[in-house]
């Protein structure tokens, strides 16, 4: 019985060795192939530091484009439910907000982790900034003052044309970006606001 228990014990200590070597061969190999983001290799060979990840200017140009442009349209967004009387407008409002918010954040994550300036929260008026599409403060203040159909009409007349800047803005870094994350943000913006300039386009009767 002893020497039986005796071999048992050699054989499970190989077992443990070949076990832990295993793993350790497999953290070792994950670790020069990928990393945790996928883009260790990638980022070895670019000029930006290690965990900047895979980025460019118009990356961050567009993240710092896109960051005050989709606060506007949440700050629009959040007049309509006790203004609009359409319910159609609210609901597009409503969806606006939804969009936007979490992408406000994810463009903020990005800039932060690049070691680039989140954009100051408060002005509201960007347009002498170059930011397309943005509304300036009497065109804001405009909006604010209405109600009812008349909100309703200058709510999607403005939200058209601030859709069409950030459509103009997403192609540019869809053109133009490296990092495949801002890329896909941009095609999924040219994607949903083209359907809701469609969609405001409609209700206000324009072909």
């Amino acid at each position: 019985m002893t020497g039986k228990r005796s071999l048992f014990r050699r054989a499970a200590a190989v077992v443990s060795a070949g076990a832990a070597a295993v793993v350790l061969a497999a953290c070792g190999g994950g670790d020069g192939a990928a990393g945790h983001d996928g883009h260790t290799a990638a980022s070895a060979q670019a000029p930006a530091p290690a965990g900047q990840g895979q980025h460019n200017a118009a990356d961050a140009a567009f993240a710092k484009g896109m960051i005050p442009h989709h606060r506007q349209a949440v700050e629009m967004a959040d007049l309509a439910p006790s203004r609009a009387r359409s319910a159609e407008v609210k609901k597009l409002a409503e969806d606006i907000r939804k969009a936007q918010d979490p992408e406000i954040k994810t463009l903020s994550g990005w800039l932060t982790s690049w070691g680039e300036q989140v954009p100051a929260e408060g002005a509201t008026d960007h347009s002498a900034h170059g930011t397309a599409g943005m509304m300036t403060a009497e065109q804001m203040d405009k909006l604010k003052s209405a109600s009812g159909t008349a909100f309703d009409t200058a709510f999607m007349e403005l939200m058209v044309e601030h859709h069409e800047g950030a459509v103009a803005m997403a192609k540019t870094e869809q053109a133009q970006g490296a990092f495949p994350g801002a890329k896909a943000m941009a095609e999924a913006i040219v994607t949903s606001q083209s359907a809701e300039i469609a969609q405001m386009n409609k209700l206000l009767g324009r072909s």
